[in-house]
Order: structure tokens, then sequence, then C-alpha cells
């Protein structure tokens, strides 16, 4: 028999799988509380017990996925040879066709459609953003850079998805190099 401890987590995981596949699906906006608890076969009480809210899940969500991409990240990028196979590693992993950046793109929308009335959503996008910039500081050995690195990133995935020929590797490292710093090796 399951323990108490690992009910919760089961349930933890069965919501976050759900949420995972009606946000990338429908977004945010139009995936109900409801149909992702139903989706999870759980209550939507469960959900608030869980994340407090849709947004506290696909933060939770995209937490979960962000650990998972930078623990792959991190490994490939200590193995990579030189700078530019390290860049090309971050990149993959970044604009790998995964739901996890549009997800990230999604929570983004969110907040700003809602800044008004919901400074918490606003509030954890920014906190988001101030981080992954401190980390991209602190692997370029350079202040202040991580700010522009994440837009590049952002605008080069973004043109990625909808024309994979238009941005393929080589380009995203040439714009990363020249942000970071470095020689072609």
């Amino acid at each position: 028999m399951a323990t108490q401890q690992e009910r919760r987590a089961e349930t933890r995981s069965r919501l976050l799988d759900a949420a995972a596949e009606l946000f990338a699906r429908h977004g945010i906006e139009g995936a109900s509380v409801d149909a992702i608890a139903e989706a999870a076969d759980r209550t939507s009480g469960a959900l608030y017990g869980h994340f407090g809210s849709k947004e506290g899940l696909l933060t939770a969500l995209l937490d979960r996925w962000l650990e998972q991409m930078s623990t792959v990240t991190a490994a490939e990028v200590l193995a990579a040879p030189t700078k530019d196979a390290q860049l090309a590693a971050i990149w993959r992993n970044f604009a790998e066709p995964t739901p996890w950046v549009q997800l990230e793109h999604e929570l983004w929308l969110y907040a700003t459609r809602h800044a008004d009335t919901n400074a918490d959503a606003a509030d954890r996008v920014a906190a988001r953003y101030r981080d992954a910039a401190a980390r991209v500081d602190e692997f370029a050995g350079k202040p202040d850079v991580g700010r522009l690195v994440i837009a590049l990133m952002i605008g080069l995935e973004m043109q990625h998805r909808v024309d994979p020929d238009a941005v393929d590797d080589a380009l995203a490292v040439a714009g990363l190099r020249a942000l970071i710093g470095g020689r072609k090796r």
C-alpha cells in the first residue's frame, strides 16, 4: 500500500503531466483547472492544494523542465571540447522542440495580459528572467550580458520554431559568441 507521501507525489506528477499536455495544446487561458484535474483523474481541489493556482501549476511545470534541461545542458557543456561546442549545447537544449519554451511564452503572455490584476504572475516571470540572467552572467564571466543572451535566445527560438531553416545552429552559436565573447574554435 502506498504511503500518503507517495500518493501526494503521484498526484502532483499526474497534475503536472496533464497540465503539460493541456497547456501546450490550449494555452494557459484555454486549459481550465477542471479540465486539468479531470485529465489527471484528480479533483480541482487537489490542484489548488498542490499548486495554489493555475499559474502556480504552470510555474511548477516550468521549474521541473528547467531543472531537467539545466542538468542535461550542464553535462553537455562540461563535456564539450570547445567554447563553440558549449554554446551549441546550450542552444540545442534551449531550442529543442519540446513544449517547455512554448509554455515559458504562455506564462509571459499570461503575466503581461494580467499585469493589472495579477502582479504575482508578472513578479514570477520577472524573477525567472533575473535568475536566468544571473546564471548566464556567471557562465559568461561577464556582468550584465545575461539579459542580452536571453533576449537573443528567445528571439532566435521563436524564429526557429516557425522557420527552422532561418535559424540554424551555426547562426545561434555565432550570435551567442558575439555576446559572450571568445574566438571561434
